[in-house]
């Protein structure tokens, strides 16, 4: 196995195998020579009509209400900002409805077809580590090479562990613990272990690494996370996805989150488990040939990656430009360009991913996250991308622009507040000293707000109506009444947190565009222990902000209808420190309740790893 390599830190991998990996050129088309002709996706157009429809309908007809309502006696500037803002926050909300909908009648009319005999493939199970707790990462992927010895398939399966690692004391345990995998392995797995003294250009140069070095002799490369776990089952379902289809360069699975006991991490869980399938169904449905990458769990033909997805630095007038962060979108968004297919499979199940697991780890991730996102909306303009690649790009950034958008919202909403104490007048030319509101009766914005808040949860209701329509029994969630009382504790729990959330990508957005860069370090998998002082530093912007709200409610120039939003900022603090408590049989899902094979492999080889790990007690 120790096969003799010019590579820095790599003796314990194959010979080599280069593959040219060029950088591509956002300002040029580029078309694949070698990518087949795509096949037309039956109904592509009425799916996304009937996502995209009815959201820019709706809101339409909401911003007409609204425009109706504020145009009494004229728009002031501050009305029209009133008015874009609820169009721009509304329309995404439809959205997902939209979305979930089409979920809801593609899970309900599924037909799937199966995958017919197929070439088998060199498939090499890439995960890229960086300072991670090594006892999960080679314990999972211990479990992974284990079950797919046992599977009856003609698909090939290597697995490199690509470290990044830069301490020298986890680079040492992850040595060891790759020793203890090729001993506990039968000797003709194929088994690889590398690590890079430099972490040069991050996960994008690390994955760049293994393909210059070796990706000629994989056909596919299966990219994990340092947390993702697979069944055989899905990998070899992948597999068979991408021999049966030619013209597909990138195919994604749908992964669920497990492995969570906090109540934060729970909520996460539950929520990918009821809602997330129909979303995932609906975003498989009208997306057709032009899906995303969410940069793990997804099987990617090697030699179409390597020929047309090599990222080049962010445009920039200063030389070379920064680092793409978010780098996965952009990599499917060239592959589509060069002519191959990205595709999203959620019906492949047995593909699982860990989520964060409270809040404030939550948040970190999500600076990191944001500042990619962001960086999105400089590449819209590249050249020859396909016009749902750039609705992804867009997206990407508007899932955080939203939180900015939804702050100014409710502090407009908050200034215009209750009448003649509101902070906010408006004078008319004829009566300067005395203010002309708008007219809007409290009926009508009761009936407003009902409809938005009955959008908001729309998807989370139409999520447990699959679940009662569909093939998974509500058994397996505990049975009809704890699946109703966590399906209640999981709309609440959203409520309280949503609002903190917002202000923490608000302040995520800022942190951006004022230049402060995340920190790249590995996520807290298993949550961090926070003090009280820090969580109360952590939260203090929303701590204020909901402070402010209820003294302007208590001197009658804030609206009440705020006050859900004030309590839920005001109580940032205790609702932070309550998402890392451990909880019980609350918000289960099936993974909890039955755990897969797969999950109780990786339970065993942790804790072997994590075994192997404890040194022996010093003699006395």
């Amino acid at each position: 196995m120790d096969g003799v390599t010019p590579f820095p830190g790599a003796a314990h991998m194959p010979s080599c195998a280069p593959l040219s990996h060029p950088v591509q050129n956002l300002t040029a088309r580029h078309i694949d020579p070698n990518a087949p002709a795509l096949r037309a996706v039956s109904r592509i157009w009425w799916r996304r009509a009937a996502a995209f429809g009815p959201a820019a309908l709706t809101t339409g007809a909401l911003a007409g209400i609204f425009a109706d309502r504020l145009s009494e006696g004229g728009m002031w500037w501050l009305e029209w900002v009133l008015l874009a803002l609820v169009a721009a926050t509304f329309f995404w909300i439809a959205l997902s409805v939209g979305t979930a909908t089409l979920g809801l009648a593609c899970h309900l009319m599924q037909r799937r077809e199966r995958v017919s005999e197929v070439p088998p493939l060199d498939v090499a199970l890439l995960v890229p580590i960086y300072n991670e707790d090594t006892a999960e990462v080679f314990g999972n992927a211990c479990a992974m090479m284990m079950a797919l010895r046992e599977s009856a398939t003609a698909h090939r399966f290597a697995l490199f562990i690509l470290s990044d690692t830069q301490d020298a004391g986890i680079a040492l345990a992850e040595r060891s613990a790759f020793e203890r995998l090729r001993a506990v392995l039968p000797p003709d797995q194929r088994v690889w272990y590398r690590r890079r003294a430099r972490n040069t250009e991050r996960k994008v140069g690390n994955i760049r690494d293994w393909i210059e070095g070796w990706g000629a002799a994989h056909d596919a490369m299966l990219v994990l996370d340092a947390d993702s776990l697979m069944s055989a089952g899905a990998i070899i379902a992948l597999a068979d996805e991408l021999a049966a289809d030619p013209a597909a360069g990138l195919i994604q699975s749908a992964p669920m989150v497990i492995g969570s006991d906090t109540l934060f991490g729970r909520m996460q869980q539950f929520s990918a488990a009821v809602y997330g399938t129909l979303l995932s169904a609906g975003l498989a449905g009208w997306t057709g040939t032009e899906g995303n990458y969410w940069g793990h769990n997804a099987i990617i033909r090697t030699r179409a990656f390597a020929d047309c997805a090599g990222l080049p630095r962010m445009p920039s007038f200063w030389g070379k430009g920064a680092l793409i962060l978010s780098h996965d979108f952009v990599e499917a968004g060239l592959l589509r360009r060069a002519g191959w297919a990205v595709r999203f499979v959620p019906h492949v199940t047995g593909s699982y991913e860990e989520p964060p697991a409270t809040l404030i780890d939550y948040a970190l991730r999500d600076r990191r996250w944001c500042h990619g996102n962001l960086q999105h909306l400089r590449l819209l303009g590249a050249r020859g991308f396909h016009p749902v690649s750039r609705f992804h790009l867009f997206h990407g950034a508007m899932s955080y622009l939203l939180s900015p958008a939804w702050f100014g919202l409710l502090v407009i909403w908050a200034l215009l507040g209750n009448g003649p104490d509101s902070v906010i007048t408006y004078f008319s030319a004829e009566n300067p000293l005395y203010p002309v509101w708008p007219e809007m009766s409290g009926v009508s914005s009761v009936v407003i707000l009902l409809f938005m808040y009955g959008m908001l949860l729309a998807p989370k209701l139409l999520g447990a109506l699959a679940i009662v329509l569909g093939e998974v029994r509500i058994a397996r969630f505990g049975g009809a009444g704890p699946f109703a009382l966590s399906l209640l504790a999981e709309i609440a729990l959203s409520i309280l947190f949503s609002p903190i959330m917002m202000v923490q990508q608000v302040v995520a957005v800022l942190r951006t565009l004022v230049g402060i860069r995340p920190i790249w370090s590995p996520q807290a998998r298993k949550g961090g222990d926070y003090s009280p002082g820090t969580v109360m530093r952590f939260h203090a912007l929303e701590t204020v902000s909901g402070a402010l709200l209820a003294v302007g409610m208590g001197a009658g120039a804030v609206s009440l209808w705020l006050l859900p939003i004030a309590l839920s900022l005001v109580a940032a603090v205790p609702l932070s420190m309550l998402s890392g408590r451990r909880v019980g049989a609350l918000m289960a899902t099936p993974e909890m309740i039955d755990p897969p094979e797969i999950l109780r492999r990786a339970w065993h080889h942790r804790a072997m790893f994590r075994a192997s790990e404890t040194p022996p007690l010093a003699a006395e």
